[in-house]
């Protein structure tokens, strides 16, 4: 029996392919082929590593006729056709446990920096304004966190809040969810007494748009919104509304709506959404780093091998 045969189409740590050559794997890397020219060639490999540069359509997958599995370094599968390759019994792989600690340490960063001001007085000060009243803080202590998606993600962003004086409470589609670090309620409990919403789900066409006008005019209180999970969960337009209304107190937004399939950069183009994010004290803004510490790049790695090894190819 040949060795199997993978194709990476995108940058990772070396750790997979040191690994999977000690157990018979052969590889080649080819990061900068365009999707057609991936096509010519996908016939020949049995395996496809990936991030997001490349879609795996249904297309590629009827191309791809030895494909015994892709592989995804990450946790989001949108840009993979899972029903077509469910019905073409093609392994799917992917390793949300990597970077799950990154995500939520990045979620309590975010708040602590926006809710006690720390950036805008960090530059006032390096700037020579000395203002003490003006950046009064506002406690994590006492307050409702809301979460909506209680998988990975969501459960470590609950275990990390565990030490701050927080109700943690959530709402997932699955039932029976709840542990020692949250509660599981209703999506109408949820808004009835979170002041704090943090997104946790896939993209899938239930989560677009998760939060619009309705979702946002449904909460009873004003609250601080955290998006660590996919851009297109949140309606821009609203959120920009509600953050000049005071309804939505301040966002976290590590993902934005207008990020590139490839997640690499925003589309550029003019919108004054947009350049209200970018310029308002009340949001916080980071380019989709959330899942992106030298730890996580490690384990992430570390998780693709180990269930590689578990298809027994």
């Amino acid at each position: 029996m040949s060795a199997p045969l993978i194709l990476l189409l995108d940058k990772n740590h070396p750790l997979i392919v040191e690994q999977l050559s000690e157990r018979g794997f052969q590889f080649e890397e080819d990061y900068t082929s365009s999707y057609d020219e991936v096509l010519s060639k996908i016939h020949l490999y049995d395996g496809v590593i990936i991030r997001s540069r490349i879609p795996v359509d249904a297309r590629f997958l009827e191309t791809a006729k030895k494909l015994k599995f892709v592989a995804r370094v990450g946790a989001g599968m949108e840009n993979i056709d899972t029903p077509k390759a469910e019905e073409l019994g093609i392994a799917l792989i992917n390793s949300p446990e990597g970077n799950r600690d990154s995500v939520a340490e990045h979620v309590v960063g975010m708040l602590l920096i926006l809710m006690n001001r720390l950036f805008i007085a960090s530059l006032e000060v390096k700037n020579g304004i000395w203002l003490r009243e003006e950046n009064r803080g506002d406690e994590l202590m006492g307050k409702t966190f809301g979460i909506i998606g209680y998988g990975n993600m969501g459960k470590a962003v609950a275990k990390r809040l565990s030490g701050f004086g927080v109700k943690v409470i959530f709402y997932d589609i699955l039932s029976d969810l709840g542990d020692e670090y949250a509660t599981q309620v209703s999506l109408e409990t949820l808004q009835k007494e979170a002041d704090i919403i943090s997104l946790h789900t896939p993209q899938t066409p239930e989560t677009h748009y998760l939060i619009d006008e309705a979702f946002i005019r449904n909460m009873d209180k004003s609250f601080y919104l955290v998006n660590t999970a996919r851009g297109k969960h949140v309606k821009t337009s609203a959120l920009v509304d509600a953050l000049k209304e005071g309804k939505v107190r301040a966002a976290c937004l590590d993902v934005l709506e207008f990020e590139k399939a490839s997640f690499e950069n925003i589309q550029t183009s003019e919108n004054s959404d947009l350049d209200y994010l970018l310029n308002s004290e009340k949001v916080i803004v980071t380019p989709h780093i959330a899942g992106w510490t030298v730890q996580s790049k490690i384990k992430l790695a570390q998780f693709i091998v180990d269930k590689i090894l578990q298809l027994n190819l």
